[in-house]
């Protein structure tokens, strides 16, 4: 079996349940994979199950049928402020941490559904921060450079995704922790409506907006995970059972920032990334209408320069007298804060934020839902370190004030600065909203032709970028089926010394068909004229032109050589089809590509 870069769950299950696929299989590929990314960032776990265990619970599976469970044989992490049974929750402090009696709720119900837990993931200490560099086990880095901070609070759940090490990962959302992590990896990061996932075996941070979430590849991906997990928990104070509310599909309204309110902290690629996401959502049938930033802003600054603070203390209360200089120093610093606030003030706050609440609300007549950006830009660790409170406000900006107003949100990607740093946008919806928000940002992220985790070579530029440049002579190649790595065909191209230059995607407006008695299987690429989809992944080769011609000469019909459009729009040479034969074969264009097709 070949594993895609990117652990995808149906593509798992879809195998499984064929029989190419076992457990067993992707336990050993997830602890190649752990043990390879380790070398590249060791500060991504603070647990790992042990690979006895995790080989005992896939011959588990393997006694029981793939047809019943959903999410069989399926890999995830999990945030170390969540309990898993058998192994230590840390919370990212070791003076805190205990040895978890059993599960919470909600891993209950994924392990439940056939998924198996991979280890515990780093977080900042108490989930307490945005940047990921607050814990005494290392600072996890972006996947796309070590010196950029990874996001946090939930920084390792993020990044174990983005890396291709699990499927998905849980984390915890109180004021943006599964959002801003998930834009710095270029994933997809969904906070459910508060409630509707139970918090039962989550350290508390601030118990009345606290929300597991979930970071994934896809929006699908991640509603898939939160159908299966959500419940409502009678032991669990603030626990609710879904309500879906519904959201317009076709032609919608989404509501954006005044020019004077976006705020990129001196970031103009961020500036210009939003306001293509904008335009791409008006393309999607979306009409923008400007919305009142100053109640969300106000909103926002209630929970660390407000009384709102003081629940984080009342959480950890004992732990924080006793405990107070085991604590990270700036983790410390906030929790000090709260001492200056008395019961009055919270509640002078509750009120406040009531209010609020209010005002936003009768938003919700003008439009549908928001999208903002979901931070203002990328930073280092440079930067955190010298200023990290003020640099983790600046990344709250758009998350701060969601879960005080009872929203649901989805983060997805949206495109790469020209530096090559990935951004991302926030789909924010009333509560209850949560299946229908994501389905609108899965839209928008498969027609903006922005891929997934490290996946990012060259699908935002304009212009050509260098790895769709060829040298003087030399000739490059986009493969589509059976020539990819891994695949029957490639040696072909080994033959001829090609040389990988990018893993990227067709524009939107082609289609792929399964082509019908191919030997060995593959598709057929088509391009349609108005047609709006995901794009189809490609690898661009680069060969020589003698060797170019070697491999056009040995193609069987009904395959020929054009030119496709990739999603930058730069041309390359590629494989095209006889169309007639091609819709003759199984549409799979859905799948986004050879390597994700379930035939």
């Amino acid at each position: 079996m070949i594993f895609p870069d990117m652990l995808q769950i149906d593509p798992l299950v879809a195998s499984c349940r064929k029989g190419t696929l076992t457990p067993t299989d992707i336990v050993k590929e997830v602890l190649a994979r752990v043990e390879a990314y380790n070398r590249v960032d060791p500060a991504v776990w603070i647990t790992l199950v042990p690979a006895d265990r995790l080989l005992a619970r896939a011959a588990e599976l393997e006694s029981l049928s793939a047809s019943d469970l959903p999410l069989y044989g399926v890999p995830f992490a999990v945030k170390d402020n969540i309990d898993v049974v058998g192994l230590p929750t840390t919370a990212a402090c070791p003076a805190f941490a205990y040895t978890a009696r059993e599960s919470a709720e909600v891993v209950r119900c994924l392990e439940a559904a056939g998924a198996i837990v991979i280890g515990k993931t780093n977080l900042d200490q108490f989930a307490t921060g945005l940047v990921g560099m607050r814990s005494p086990y290392g600072q996890p880095h972006s996947v796309f450079g070590g010196e950029y901070v990874s996001g946090g609070s939930s920084s390792g759940s993020a990044v174990a995704v983005a890396a291709g090490l699990v499927s998905f990962a849980l984390g915890t959302d109180t004021a943006g922790s599964g959002r801003v992590p998930a834009a710095f990896n270029n994933i997809v990061g969904l906070k459910p409506t508060r409630g509707v996932l139970s918090t039962h075996g989550l350290v508390p941070a601030c118990e009345s907006l606290d929300c597991i979430s979930i970071f994934a590849a896809s929006t699908a991906d991640a509603l898939q995970v939160e159908q299966v997990a959500r419940a409502p928990d009678i032991r669990v104070p603030y626990s609710r059972a879904m309500d879906p509310r519904k959201l317009p599909y076709g032609t919608f309204r989404f509501g954006i920032l005044h020019n004077e309110d976006r705020f990129f902290d001196g970031c103009p690629a961020s500036a210009v990334l939003y306001e293509r996401a904008i335009q791409q959502l008006e393309e999607l049938g979306g009409t923008a209408v400007e919305l009142d930033f100053a109640p969300l802003k106000e909103t926002a600054e209630l929970l660390y320069s407000g009384p709102f603070v003081v629940e984080r203390l009342t959480a950890l209360e004992d732990f924080y007298h006793e405990h107070r200089a085991d604590m990270d120093p700036t983790v410390g610093q906030i929790f000090d804060g709260a001492n200056k606030y008395s019961a009055t003030d919270v509640f002078k706050g509750i009120y406040h934020q009531n209010l609020l609440k209010q005002e936003v609300d009768r938003m919700w007549n003008a439009f549908d839902v928001m999208v903002l950006p979901t931070a203002p830009r990328i930073v280092t660790k440079q930067e955190v370190a010298a200023q990290p409170i003020a640099v983790n406000s600046m990344l709250g900006t758009y998350t701060n004030f969601v879960n005080l107003l009872d929203m649901a949100a989805c983060a997805v990607p949206a495109g790469f600065t020209p530096d090559g740093l990935p951004f991302g946008v926030t789909f924010i919806g009333p509560s209850f909203t949560d299946d229908d928000l994501a389905l609108l940002a899965g839209r928008f992220h498969a027609v903006s032709g922005n891929t997934i985790g490290m996946n990012n070579v060259a699908v935002t530029s304009s212009t050509c970028t260098a790895s769709t440049e060829a040298a003087p002579g030399n000739v490059l190649l986009a493969v589509v089926g059976a020539h990819l790595k891994g695949f029957p065909l490639h040696w072909q191209l080994e033959k001829e010394h090609a040389v990988l230059r990018a893993t990227t995607r067709t524009a939107s407006d082609y289609r792929l068909f399964a082509l019908p008695d191919a030997v060995p299987p593959k598709p057929g690429l088509v391009r349609e004229k108005g047609f709006v989809g995901p794009g189809l992944e490609v690898e661009v080769y680069e060969l020589d032109a003698a060797g170019f011609g070697r491999f056009v000469s040995a193609l069987p019909q009904p395959m020929a050589i054009g030119k496709i459009t990739l999603a930058d729009g730069c041309e390359v040479s590629g494989f095209l089809c006889s169309e007639a034969i091609a819709r003759s074969g199984k549409d799979i264009t859905a799948s986004g590509g050879w390597r994700y097709a379930t035939l």
